[in-house]
């Protein structure tokens, strides 16, 4: 394991101004995208929604690493050029998704286990040659009243994240451990906080028995917030406070950097609550976003499947990322964002 080149690497998933692009969407979730706008899923129409994210001019300015899906990392550009050389071309590392969803979990109801880890190691080492420089995983947490997540759902699944994160790491591939406590739920943000501290807790307690170096890993996790059935949403302020309350408790300094899931938040709230984590000082990670819809959303809706439309799409995921870079400082406005307008 070469360490430094894992250091390095994580590094620049975090430079300052930027962060990530989620681009990973399963087949059956970017069906419904697609669908959302009038557009089959069909292999092609994919390929050229996913091109036009990846060749947005400028992009790079803003996204550091963008993480592709296992058929998007296989397909080309018009001009044949692979998309992972598409994203090195610009100085934006190419990234890979590798587990293989969320499934009921055995004997607990309404909780899930993500699968992949069969044969890992094989598809890390193709994924390796195929021009990937991280990886990610993504386990889901349900909250549902005191009892979910329960112990065993937590543990099953931070064992999984270290097994994943290690089999990465001595493939040189940075590792973004995404454990995500969803927002989906009727929860207020008191009870957000108590099952996220307790995630990353055991998280790290995992991270730490696989022997997994902090320095060459990134952390995915979901903001502290009201679940969205909640009548009792939180302000600005309050999620931004308890987001950092509970990152100092559980993430070690050592890690580079955090970027945010958005988890159904819309775009523009998304990236004022990473603002407002950003205009306050101190924090011994890079706070940084790691956003699929809250990023591609006006995009998609702009495209809609009409070739006439792609200039105006990338335009909007432009601002979306310069948005989010400028927030990566504190330096989100309500200007800045009537600027697409």
């Amino acid at each position: 394991m070469k360490t430094e080149l894992l250091n390095q690497t994580a590094r620049e998933m975090v430079a300052p101004g930027k962060g990530i692009l989620a681009a990973d969407e399963s087949n059956g979730t970017i069906a419904r995208r697609l669908k959302s706008v009038g557009v089959e899923s069909t292999e092609e129409n994919r390929r050229i929604y996913r091109q036009l994210l990846l060749t947005t001019a400028g992009l790079e300015k803003y996204i550091s690493g963008v993480i592709l899906f296992d058929e998007t990392i296989r397909q080309k550009a018009d001009n044949g050029v692979p998309f992972p050389e598409v994203l090195k071309e610009k100085g934006i590392l190419p990234g890979i998704k590798v587990d293989r969803g969320a499934k009921p979990f055995a004997l607990h109801p309404g909780e899930k286990l993500t699968e992949g880890l069969d044969g890992l190691r094989d598809r890390l080492v193709e994924y390796r040659e195929l021009g990937a420089r991280f990886a990610k995983w993504r386990g889901v947490f349900a909250i549902e009243g005191k009892t979910i997540p329960s112990r065993a759902c937590l543990e099953a699944n931070a064992h999984a994240l270290a097994a994943y994160a290690a089999l990465c790491q001595e493939e040189e591939l940075v590792p973004i451990v995404e454990p995500e406590a969803l927002m989906d739920g009727d929860n207020d943000i008191d009870r957000c906080e108590e099952v996220t501290e307790k995630m990353l807790t055991i998280v790290f307690e995992q991270l730490r028995n696989y022997g997994v170096s902090f320095e060459g890993m990134i952390l995915k996790p979901n903001m502290v917030i009201a679940g969205m059935k909640s009548t009792l949403q939180a302000g600005v302020d309050a999620v931004a406070e308890a987001t950092i309350r509970c990152l100092r408790r559980t993430v070690p300094a050592a890690v580079p950097g955090i970027v945010f899931l958005s988890g159904g938040q819309d775009a523009e709230l998304a990236t004022i609550h990473l603002n407002e984590m950003n205009r306050r000082n101190g924090h011994p990670w890079e706070l940084s976003f790691s956003y699929g819809r809250a990023l591609q959303a006006p995009s998609l809706k702009a495209w809609s499947g009409d070739s006439e439309n792609i200039e105006r799409a990338q335009e909007l995921l432009f601002h979306r990322a310069k948005c989010n870079g400028e927030a990566r400082a504190g330096r989100y406005s309500e200007e800045l964002e009537k600027e697409a307008a």
